[in-house]
Formats: C-alpha cells, structure tokens, sequence
C-alpha cells in the first residue's frame, strides 16, 4: 500500500516564491547543490516521501551535534549562530526560495560550511524525514501569527506539533521559542507547559544566541513585546 503523506491538516506556511537578486541567484547556482538538500517529495513541492530518512552524520560528513531552525528566513540568526559555533551541525527549513538564497550569499560572505538548508514542510520533517532524537536543539523563531481567529488553526505551535518536537529532539535537548504576538505566545507558553514531554514552558530571558533580525525590530519599532519560551525534553 502505498504511505499516506502526512500533510492531512492545515499547513502552517504560505507558499511565496519571487524573484532572486543578481546575488541571491550566483550564490544559489554555485551553492545550492551543496547546502540546499534535495528530498524525495510526495505530491506537492514542499512534502517529504513519509519513506525518506536524513543521514544526518552523511549530510555534513561527521558526526556533531545538531541544531534545528524552523523557518529560518532570510538566514540571518541561522548564520550568525553557525559561525559562532562551527562544533555544531546546523540545519534550517525554509519554504521561501528567495529567503534560502538569500542564506547562502550570508554563508558565502561569512564563510561558514556546517549549515544545510531545506525547502520542506517542517512537520512533516519532523514526523519522518528526522530520526528520533537526532536534534540537540529546535529554535522556532517568531513562526507566522496568523492573527485571523478563522486562521488559529494554521498555527505552528500546537499539542500536536509539541509531540512531533519530542519526537526529533534527544533527552535533555532544548526547545527554544520567540514571538511577538502576545495571543500567540501565551498560546505557546500552554502549549509547551501541558506537554507531558518537556520541562519548562514559562517566560524566558531573551536568548543571548538569537542576534536581532530585521524583523523582530520591525516588531520592536511598532512596540512589540518580544517573548521567548525555553524547554527541556524529558527523558522518555
């Protein structure tokens, strides 16, 4: 019989492609083959075969921890965070083609190697595509509000996406958040503290990794206050 894709409930993204800049298109024709990981799909152009499983030690061609951003834009806390920890193994999701090329022209004009980056639907790489416990740490960093009440339900963050972070991330392994819509993050903070699979879940101080992106001060220049929630996977 054939899999079912996981993709049965609303998804969290909008699809946005757009063209790319001079630079964004040199750096993604002498790069992409590299740091832009191809899957196998199944259906539409952001689906994983529920079948793939990511060599990881393969990928990056050693064994190190490794780190998981959702959403990583325009790469900006992605890059800065893998030059300033080249032991550590860096993988972003992306599904904004211009967003990912924009990452490798930063790659390239910092020099930084141990960063892999992906076009998928990130629930569903973390239902199958990740073995389980083969992150150290998921940052989910300011995920899309969707401030509509009728689009609440294409929020990331919920019970079950919570059980698919504790699926991926090993035993004590961190799951880090940011938002800054206030609705949104209390709807984090419940989420995470009712899960049965993390300790933590309140207010955190604001994590000192995380350098501020043009958009988190776009959030601060309207008044915005910015929220990060911090949790620990428990041992199973």
């Amino acid at each position: 019989m054939e899999p079912r894709p996981y993709r049965t409930e609303p998804v969290s993204f909008t699809r946005r492609g757009g063209r790319l800049t001079e630079r964004q298109q040199g750096a993604w024709d002498t790069m992409s083959t590299t740091y832009v990981l191809e899957v196998p799909r199944h259906g539409t152009n952001t689906s994983i075969d529920p079948s793939y499983v990511l060599d990881i030690p393969a990928t990056y061609a050693r064994t190190a921890p490794l780190v998981l951003e959702i959403g990583s834009g325009r790469g900006e806390a992605l890059v800065h965070a893998a030059a300033a920890h080249p032991e550590l193994d860096f993988l972003g999701l992306e599904v904004y083609v211009p967003g990912v090329a924009q990452t490798l022209v930063t790659m390239r004009h910092t020099g930084v190697t141990n960063v892999r980056l992906m076009i998928v639907n990130a629930a569903e790489a973390l239902s199958t595509m990740l073995p389980p416990g083969s992150v150290r740490e998921l940052r989910v960093w300011f995920p899309d509000p969707w401030h509509k009440t009728r689009h609440h339900k294409r929020r990331l963050v919920t019970p079950e996406f919570a059980a698919l972070a504790a699926r991926v991330l090993e035993p004590g392994g961190t799951w880090r958040l940011a938002t800054d819509w206030e609705d949104y993050a209390e709807q984090i903070r419940s989420v995470v503290a009712a899960s049965p699979d993390f300790d933590g879940g309140d207010w955190s101080p604001r994590f000192e990794g995380r350098p501020q992106t043009r958009f988190e001060g776009k959030g601060l220049d309207v008044g915005r206050t910015i929220r990060d929630v911090a949790a620990v996977r428990r041992a199973p």
